[in-house]
């Protein structure tokens, strides 16, 4: 465990894993369900490997492939085709901002803008800190209350101005 100062009368102590013990949980999971060369378990192990490492990094993507036999390319192909997985690494936060037809003739587009400029960083990449990424999606099905932006997987924000987006933010920031 390393410990990281806040202050002079202050630590916070940070457990980090690193990725051979991540590899080993997967592993564990893989043979704990018997999926090891079963090809039909691809995207129950994929969900799993992007819970754990966060996003699906290449060599997580080679291990799968090995562990299931399942071909390097259809689990690249898997991965491309699903929007719930990235091969990227993302924010703790995950801000949607959805960009489809009723969203963006009211302003989202606006919205999008505001929140990369607050953040300082580019679509689909992590802040400096990893607490955030700003993602654009096509639609989040609430159409009624456009502009939508969702954080997370259950926080959803309708009738967003980018006035609120700095409000937004700072509500994540202080959950940490």
């Amino acid at each position: 465990m390393k410990k990281f100062p806040i202050n002079s009368d202050q630590e916070v102590a940070v457990l980090v894993k690193s990725k051979e013990e991540l590899f080993k949980e997967l592993e564990n999971f893989i043979e704990e369900n018997g999926y090891e060369g079963k090809k039909d378990a691809l995207i129950q192990v994929l969900h799993k490997a992007q819970e754990l490492f966060g996003y699906l990094p290449a060599d997580v993507l080679e291990y799968i492939s090995d562990k299931l036999d399942v071909p390097l390319s259809k689990v690249y192909g898997v991965v491309t085709f699903y929007n719930f997985f990235s091969t990227k690494p993302k924010g703790k936060h995950q801000i949607k901002v959805c960009l489809g037809t009723a969203c963006y003739v009211k302003g989202a587009d606006r919205i999008f803008e505001r929140f990369l400029e607050e953040l300082k960083v580019n679509p689909d990449e992590p802040t400096s800190d990893g607490m955030f990424s700003v993602h654009g999606v096509r639609c989040l099905g609430a159409c009624s209350m456009a502009p939508v932006v969702m954080v997370d997987e259950d926080d959803f924000y309708g009738r967003v101005t980018p006035d609120m987006v700095p409000q937004i933010i700072s509500k994540y920031k202080r959950e940490g």
